[in-house]
């Protein structure tokens, strides 16, 4: 029996990018009601792209739900370094949501956690049964890599794609994804706010768990480490086991997506109002184009 292959769709990653690869040139597609939907736009685009690719049966966009999330609890700063959004960029999450709707696609996303969480947890839930490709730009997501889960991570363009899995992981950097966490742990995360072990690289932080395993065998090793190595762990081991809390993606937020309900199916009339309502340009030559062969994407 064939399996199902089910598809989760990083939404806030797809739409970021989307977004600022157009707005670095100030083109943010106005429409006449006066709302930007370049985001929105480039978004479907990414999707229709690597739908037509991979040929998922299930497709299920996952999303955050506000800026708060327990990572905030334990760790104030967590992300605090980012600004507010642009303000072009701000209407155009709930119209994601909405034209992703009208693509007969789930939204999935629950407060408290990231969308990182919602695609880890449907992850563990459905790979034991069916094969699960992962759609974002974040490498993170990278630690849940395991058999029948597949990362595809965006690159410059459309249609671009660097694709891990499990063996391929393991060959290029060395390590398991599961020992990516404690990467995380000793390096830190510049763009999410937390430090890890202050004076620890990737070079380093690699070196380490290639020895030793995981962050519990580099404690139990200490003497075997360089005097500095020791110093710069022994002096911020309170922020490393907290770095690995922040670096961890949840995979129990408690969010269910039933496969029925995350079948492939278009409705070309719920697509085409909602595509005519905000005034994308050609979209119905394109689609009637591709249609004929056989891709459907309205945008290439």
């Amino acid at each position: 029996m064939q399996k199902n292959k089910i598809m989760l769709v990083d939404g806030m990653a797809l739409l970021f990018r989307a977004f600022y690869a157009t707005a670095m040139s100030n083109y943010y597609m106005v429409n006449s009601k006066g709302l930007p939907t370049n985001g929105v736009y480039g978004l479907v685009k990414h999707l229709f792209t690597a739908v037509n690719r991979y040929q998922p049966t299930h497709v299920i966009c996952c999303w955050d739900m506000g800026s708060h999330t327990f990572r905030n609890d334990l760790y104030p700063d967590y992300k605090a370094n980012r600004g507010a959004p642009p303000e072009e960029l701000i209407p155009q999450f709930d119209l994601a949501r909405e034209v992703v709707e009208a693509l007969n696609i789930p939204n999935v996303g629950v407060e408290g956690y990231e969308a990182d969480d919602c695609i880890g947890t449907l992850s563990s839930v459905f790979s034991g049964d069916n094969e699960v490709l992962i759609l974002s730009g974040d490498q993170d997501l990278l630690q849940l890599l395991q058999p029948n889960v597949t990362v595809l991570l965006l690159k410059k363009g459309y249609g671009h794609y660097a694709e891990y899995n499990a063996a391929s992981f393991t060959e290029e950097k060395g390590i398991s994804p599961s020992q990516m966490v404690d990467v995380k742990a000793l390096m830190g995360d510049t763009s999410d706010n937390y430090p890890g072990v202050r004076g620890i690289g990737e070079k380093t932080a690699l070196k380490l768990l290639k020895q030793h395993q995981t962050i519990e065998g580099i404690l139990e090793n200490l003497d075997a480490l360089t005097k500095g190595q020791r110093t710069k762990i022994e002096e911020n081991l309170e922020m490393l086991h907290l770095s690995r809390q922040l670096a961890r993606i949840h995979c129990e937020a408690g969010i269910t997506c039933s496969l029925e309900d995350a079948l492939y199916a278009i409705d070309d009339m719920k697509m085409a109002a909602a595509f005519d309502d905000l005034e994308f340009r050609n979209w119905r030559k394109n689609l009637i184009i591709q249609q004929e062969e056989k891709i459907v994407d309205p945008f290439s």
